[in-house]
């Protein structure tokens, strides 16, 4: 019974794919599955932007909507009816090819992200053995698609918060990319169907997840770090500083354009929730052996709306950073704590199992931390936070 419905839709893709010829089978289970991964994640955008004004109006003391449909939750089908009908308007001196191109380059790139992710047993639409090179390569695309979009709208704004982006963008994929080499190191492949596999065994019942050791632990924290800085996020939402730029790279754009970056802004949040998942979290495996009977995808859906709702809850406490606190983190704190972190890797894996190697790996890692975070004060002279009251 369970089993069966784990493997439910890949069930219906081959029924699907049954109606045509042999030779036309492998172009159909392509199309249904891309067909799949385009329903059902924009469809968890409309409900995660409704999740997030709620959560928010909770942080914030008030209701958040309430008005359209039954406890609000046909305000996505409102904004998107508002979206579609809004005009669209161009500067006179934009580049109009690039101005239009440059939000359908980053959804597409965002999209061919989940290609590789596996959401469930056998549910991936393409088994690379390089699939998490493959990743971050489309990664690395919606930088050119961000810069596009401010450049072709001669706007200063624009320009400055297009620049703010790529500048931010590329300093915290260094960290999202090595912090996520610690793993392939471990498991000895780029194919993130072999990394579930490898964090899929169970000891006592408990899961054998990257996360459960001192270099997954801080790998992860590094990930989720420069994660939220990739999408854009609070307090890593400088791209879009609306205090000093208005609306940043996107503040040409209007009608359906604004809503496809808008869109493309929470699917990267969910694909960069399913690949920590995948890296750290046993990706659709169960948190503990007792419970493998309930569907993989089930699974994978759960651990990836819970990271969602932690950058909801995120955005609600912490304040935006400077410009240069956000560089000053990324290149003297983060990344030198990430290449030290692949030294204890290197180290966890061949040293023998025991206390030892949980003392030693461990030891490293927090003394570099508090190091750092002494030095880095000192140097930067922080101190105590004053707060000052008018009278």
């Amino acid at each position: 019974m369970f089993s069966k419905l784990d493997q439910i839709f890949v069930v219906l893709q081959h029924w699907v794919a049954g109606f045509v010829p042999v030779s036309l089978q492998p172009i159909v289970l392509a199309l249904v599955g891309v067909v799949g991964i385009v329903v059902v994640f924009p469809a968890l955008f409309a409900l995660t932007t409704v999740f997030e004004r709620k959560g928010l109006g909770r942080i914030q003391n008030r209701l958040g909507p309430n008005r359209v449909g039954p406890f609000g939750f046909f305000q996505p089908v409102a904004d998107g009816i508002k979206a579609l009908t809004k005009e669209d308007v161009v500067p006179f001196n934009a580049d109009h090819f690039v101005h239009f191109i440059s939000p359908v380059v980053l959804l597409v790139a965002v999209f061919m992200g989940f290609a590789v992710l596996p959401v469930g047993r056998n549910m991936q639409l393409v088994d690379l053995d390089a699939g998490l090179l493959f990743y971050f390569a489309m990664g690395a695309s919606s930088e050119l698609a961000v810069f596009m979009a401010g450049w072709s709208s001669r706007n200063k704004y624009s320009l400055l918060g297009a620049m703010r982006a790529v500048a931010q963008m590329i300093s915290y994929e260094v960290i999202l990319l090595l912090s996520s080499v610690a793993v392939v190191m471990m498991t000895g492949s780029l194919s993130l169907v072999k990394i579930v596999e490898a964090q899929s065994q169970y000891t006592w019942g408990l899961p054998h997840w990257y996360v459960f050791t001192p270099w997954g632990l801080l790998g992860f924290i590094l990930y989720a770090i420069a994660a939220t800085a990739e999408t854009n996020r609070s307090p890593f939402d400088l791209p879009e500083g609306e205090s000093e730029l208005v609306a940043g790279y996107f503040t040409e754009y209007s009608g359906f354009k604004f809503a496809m970056f808008f869109m493309a802004e929470y699917l990267a949040m969910f694909s960069v929730a399913g690949l920590g998942a995948t890296l750290f979290f046993g990706g659709w495996s169960a948190p503990v052996s007792a419970l493998s009977f309930v569907p993989s995808w089930i699974w994978f859906i759960a651990k990836v709306m819970v990271a969602i709702f932690v950058f909801i809850w995120v955005r609600g406490t912490l304040p935006r950073l400077r410009q240069d606190q956000l560089m000053n983190f990324a290149w003297k704190f983060a990344l030198p704590l990430t290449l030290l972190n692949l030294m204890v890797a290197g180290l966890w894996r061949f040293m023998n199992p025991g206390v030892v190697r949980w003392v030693v790996c461990f030891a490293i890692l927090a003394g570099a931390y508090v190091l750092m975070a002494r030095v880095g004060m000192k140097r930067e002279k922080f101190g105590p936070r004053s707060y000052r009251y008018a009278e």
